[in-house]
């Protein structure tokens, strides 16, 4: 599938989230799914042949509104010379707060990436699963983080860190009991790590091999640990194909799992984590190196772009709505660059700490 950017997110998000809030008290809202090279006037004569068929409906009112929606949607459609290259999604219905009441809305957005597939149905609710569906991350990642003592399995989806198994080992500690041999203590701690390493070796087969589309396990700890877990064989064949990499780490579970993303965007370069997080200490280091290059606060911002001096545009996802598509249309007309920042991440939280709004600008300008 092709990538989606995070402005195409965005607006596909807020055009879901309108359609959402809109309920027909009956089998009433129509909604349209045309594929990309689809012939648009197919797809007219369709909706004509469903407003005959729905003259049939018994109650009135819904036939009134589903006519009527069928007759909004039609006259949209004729605006269109053809179908979009990626297809296009079509809503119409009465969405009059009152019953009795009629206000005809209709709605159609072009999807990011090429619709493959024709829907046409009246219901309660407009249809909006595959856009949803668009909008969701498609890369996910294994996470573990194990020592001799403990081990914590998650998953990286997009730029979220979900926890899924936490386990304690049996291993004893270092010093033995008293009375027991030298080698008999050794023996029981070597033993119980290695039912340690079964257990955790179970979890993630239980864990990983489930999901679909699993992109890659990452393993971090001590580097000896490591070696020794992997080395052996406690891991199945379609485990250890999936593995991409591993780190030597401090720590293990929640602050081990946050160290393991850090240290492994090297692996991760090419996903929306490791990018967002990249240009943000980008920001970050010509603040603290060379601020001329940086500007944010939303005022401050506006001024850069209106100068257009601003090459990359970062925007926090916790701005408002208009505020976004205001400051977006503003560096589209300057040809900037634009981010948008989510606030799962320590250096997203930073960004919006310092006001939602920042910009790398593209030459260094005298802020004295």
């Amino acid at each position: 599938m092709t990538a989606v950017s995070e402005m195409q997110k965005f607006h596909l998000r807020k055009f879901v989230k309108e359609l959402e809030q809109h309920r027909g008290r009956h089998t009433e809202l129509v909604s349209v799914y045309v594929p990309a090279g689809y012939d648009l006037n197919l797809i007219v004569n369709h909706i004509s042949q469903e407003q005959g068929t729905a003259s049939n409906i018994k109650s009135k009112q819904t036939r009134d509104n589903v006519i009527g929606a069928l007759e909004r949607m039609i006259q949209h459609l004729k605006l269109f010379k053809q179908t979009p290259p990626n297809g296009l999604a079509v809503f119409s219905g009465n969405v009059a707060e009152k019953e009795g009441q009629q206000n005809f809305q209709v709605w159609s957005i072009e999807p990011p990436v090429p619709m493959k597939f024709r829907t046409y149905r009246c219901d309660k609710e407009f249809v909006l699963d595959p856009l949803r569906e668009i909008m969701e991350v498609k890369e996910v990642y294994g996470l573990v983080v194990l020592d001799r003592r403990d081990a914590m399995i998650a998953l990286l989806k997009g730029k979220t860190i979900i926890p899924l198994v936490k386990t304690h080992s049996e291993v004893p500690g270092k010093f033995k009991a008293g009375g027991q041999s030298a080698s008999r203590f050794a023996r029981n701690r070597e033993l119980a790590t290695k039912e340690h390493y079964k257990k955790i070796a179970e979890y993630m087969k239980d864990q990983f091999l489930k999901i679909e589309g699993l992109k890659g396990v990452i393993i971090g700890g001590p580097g000896v640990t490591v070696n020794d877990f992997i080395g052996h064989d406690y891991l199945t064949g379609d485990i250890k194909k999936k593995i991409i990499g591993t780190k030597d780490l401090s720590y293990t579970e929640e602050f081990g799992l946050q160290e393991l993303l850090e240290k492994s965007e090297d692996l991760l370069a090419a996903e929306e984590v490791a990018q967002e997080k990249q240009i943000v200490a980008k920001f970050l280091t010509y603040l603290g190196k060379q601020p001329g290059m940086v500007s944010y606060g939303k005022e401050q911002v506006r001024k850069m772009l209106k100068m257009g001096v601003v090459q990359t545009l970062l925007l926090s996802e916790s701005l408002d709505d208009k505020e976004l598509e205001e400051l977006e249309k503003e560096a589209e007309r300057v040809g900037t660059d634009v981010r948008i920042i989510s606030t799962e991440t320590r250096e997203g939280v930073q960004l919006r700490d310092l006001g939602k709004v920042a910009a790398i600008l593209r030459y260094e300008i005298n802020t004295e």
